[in-house]
């Protein structure tokens, strides 16, 4: 699969999620390429934002299985992995898997579970928010008949196609001066005296492969400055680890984020042809 039609099959997934999903497309997009790098996506948001629909919807639209754990204080492993159940018909032990097997999981309440290195490890973080006017009218219309069930997103791919889009990703070229600035950014996260935790080296390897997600997206086959820009806050943000003076004058990690996308030269890279 090349660029141009990883692409293409990148814009019908979103519109099919979107029969589904009442969302800022930004956000879906923002997803999106979080598969698209082989990562786990953070949505956190309020209740009734519909984070539990987009992930089974992307799951569908991607033709890909969907399962959902439900985190609580007393979550055991056999819990996600599975365990051992015992066939009285059959006299022996049968292996019952967990919901981890899935594709897709969701990772519900995950706020529950032991914090410790956990934002890390996702790849992404972003939120759904709140639908516009136009949004929540759609929302009222469909349960103006409680018969009818919300839509279900068609299924675009299967599981092959889906390993495919994802090494379409590999195929993305990065210019020298791009990978600079990549890891130019997670290391000035690291100089500013409001950060007591900056971005680690994994941090730095996943904005470099959201940028060339995020570029595929856009029907592109190299990587542009922009690219970095429209997925750095995603990125990073999660990341970073304030002083606890920064967190007693209400500073965001997003606002380090932007103000070291302030402080960084962008580098002049020529476009490439596709």
């Amino acid at each position: 699969m090349d660029v141009s039609e990883a692409s293409a099959v990148c814009e019908t997934v979103l519109d099919a999620i979107g029969e589904a999903v009442v969302a800022d497309r930004r956000a879906l997009e923002t997803v999106l390429t979080g598969v698209l790098a082989r990562g786990h996506v953070l949505l956190e948001d309020v209740p009734g934002t519909g984070k539990t629909l987009t992930a089974r919807s992307v799951a569908t639209a991607l033709g890909l299985s969907f399962a959902r754990v439900q985190f609580t204080p007393d979550l055991l492993p056999g819990d996600i992995i599975g365990s051992h159940v015992y066939r009285e018909g059959a006299g022996e032990f049968e292996f019952a898997e967990g919901p981890v097997f899935a594709n897709v999981v969701l990772a519900d309440e995950i706020n529950r579970a032991p914090p410790e290195a956990q934002r890390d490890r996702f790849v992404l973080k972003t939120s759904l928010g709140y639908p516009d006017r136009a949004g929540a009218r759609r929302l009222v219309d469909r349960r103006a008949d409680r018969t009818t069930r919300a839509p279900e997103p068609r299924s675009v791919l299967d599981g092959d196609r889906m390993a495919a889009l994802q090494t379409a990703v590999e195929s993305v070229a990065v210019d020298d001066a791009i990978r600079d600035y990549v890891v130019d950014l997670g290391r000035h996260t690291r100089e500013d005296d409001r950060v007591e935790v900056g971005v680690s080296p994994r941090g730095i390897q996943r904005l470099f492969e959201t940028v060339r997600a995020r570029a595929l997206v856009e029907g592109r086959a190299y990587v542009v400055p922009d690219d970095v820009k429209a997925v750095a806050r995603e990125t990073l943000a999660h990341r970073l680890v304030l002083t606890a003076e920064a967190t007693v004058r209400d500073v965001s990690p997003t606002t380090v984020v932007e103000a070291t996308l302030d402080r960084v030269d962008v580098p002049a890279v020529a476009a490439a042809d596709d």
